[in-house]
């Protein structure tokens, strides 16, 4: 059966992590799949899960080489969990190991397994480079000839611009923009400031370095290759450094290094499970996934390309019966603090709430003493399918350090896409 008896609850047992590292730098030799693995093996290692047979493991890259179309399943098999544990990959984009962590928990919600890790991983210093569809062409006509003649013959035809090499961009397919032109639009349609922009990411950083001091992030981090500790995190940044910063995106932008994440290297992994899993196993449970919504939006005529979460955020408070202020924590992932500004403008406007929510009367607004607590991705770091999983277990010790509540996770994604959930203990 699809659907067991019953429903169950979806045990969030905990997460861990690498650092996150700017691109071409800490981890610039790792690939994908030796960051992932390392992470699984961390859990493995963590809730001590050597040769256990988990019901699945979901994870994926969003920048990922051809040879890693198994990802996922090679990394468990390096990991120290049974080799009868099966493995996915998934893909969307920066909500992928938020993605991963809902379908596995419908998964044991419906009584299909009783555990699984969610996971994701990315790499921007080790991205896929390609050469020219004429040159792979070539080299296919090549390949198909049936006599040394045949297979000759295309060769005659390679000239120097096929060894130009085409590097992945960044780019949106139906706008051309890159993510970063597409936000600096937002901030323009929403009237965010730079200065609003630079106090959110001012405070991102002084969040992380907190909780780097009050010892928050000991149990949800390993060393990997030499690093112990995210190595974004600016200390010394100030309003005023911030302020010198050139626009990245526009000329006249507002849109800088300081206030967007930066390319970012690493992986993350939570543990999730039934109720009864973990009892049986005297895990602790951190808390619970209760809710979950994913939305997309015409970003090529009508709306921002990060404004997904906009609307997904009040579906699923439908679903719930709650309300926007009704969180003791909120997670909202930056992108870029122009994106965090606008959504929240986006709720709290009688106007937009109105005529594209279908509400009567606005969201509201949050209170921002409970936004990121512990930084957010601009400090952080964002390696784009790792940041789900980390907020997850982010969120998920936080309710845990303070008895019972609940958090909501927010997470825009490249085409126009969000993610989100719910947490509660």
């Amino acid at each position: 059966m699809i659907v067991g008896s019953s429903v169950r609850r979806v045990a969030i047992i905990g997460g861990i992590r690498t650092p996150f590292a700017r691109a071409m730098g800490a981890y610039a030799e790792a690939s994908n799949q030796d960051m992932l693995t390392a992470t699984l093996k961390a859990l493995v290692d963590r809730y001590s899960l050597k040769g256990e047979v988990l019901g699945d493991v979901g994870a994926g890259a969003v920048l990922k080489h051809s040879a890693d179309f198994n990802l996922t399943r090679e990394s468990v098999l390096g990991s120290g969990l049974a080799p009868e544990t099966p493995g996915f990959d998934l893909q969307r984009a920066c909500g992928t190991s938020l993605e991963t962590a809902i379908l596995l928990g419908l998964k044991i919600a419906a009584g299909q397994i009783e555990s699984g890790i969610a996971a994701g991983v990315d790499t921007a210093s080790d991205v896929p480079v390609v050469y020219p569809k004429s040159y792979r062409q070539l080299l296919l006509r090549s390949a198909r000839g049936r006599s040394f003649g045949e297979k000759l013959k295309p060769w005659f035809g390679l000239r120097p611009r096929h060894f130009k090499p085409v590097l992945p961009a960044v780019v949106e397919p139906q706008t051309g923009l890159s993510m970063g032109q597409s936000c600096e639009q937002m901030a323009r349609t929403w009237d965010i400031p730079r200065q609003a922009q630079d106090e959110l990411a001012l405070a991102s950083h002084r969040k992380a370095a907190a909780a780097y001091d009050e010892g928050f992030f000991d149990e949800l981090l390993f060393e990997f290759n030499g690093l112990k500790a995210d190595n974004n995190v600016r200390r010394d940044t100030s309003l005023e450094k911030l302020a010198k910063l050139k626009p990245s995106f526009a000329a006249d932008g507002t849109l800088t290094a300081g206030n967007s994440t930066p390319m970012t290297d690493g992986a993350a992994g939570v543990l999730l499970s039934s109720e009864e899993w973990a009892r049986a196993r005297g895990l602790p449970i951190l808390a619970y996934l209760t809710y979950g919504k994913v939305a997309a939006v015409d970003f090529v005529h009508r709306e921002g390309l990060l404004m997904a979460p906009a609307y997904a955020v009040p579906r699923m408070l439908k679903d719930a019966g709650i309300g926007l202020q009704d969180f003791d924590f909120y997670e909202i992932h930056e992108a870029f603090e122009a994106q965090v500004l606008c959504t929240l403008k986006a709720w709290a406007s009688p106007e937009f709430c109105r005529d594209r929510l279908g509400l009567s009367e606005p969201l509201g607004e949050i209170d921002r003493a409970k936004l990121n607590l512990k930084g957010g991705s601009v400090a952080i770091g964002h390696p784009f399918a790792a940041t789900g999983a980390r907020i997850l277990a982010t969120l998920g010790k936080l309710l845990a350090q303070r008895g019972s509540g609940r958090g909501l996770i927010s997470i825009c994604t490249a085409g126009g896409m969000g993610v989100t959930a719910i947490l509660e203990r």
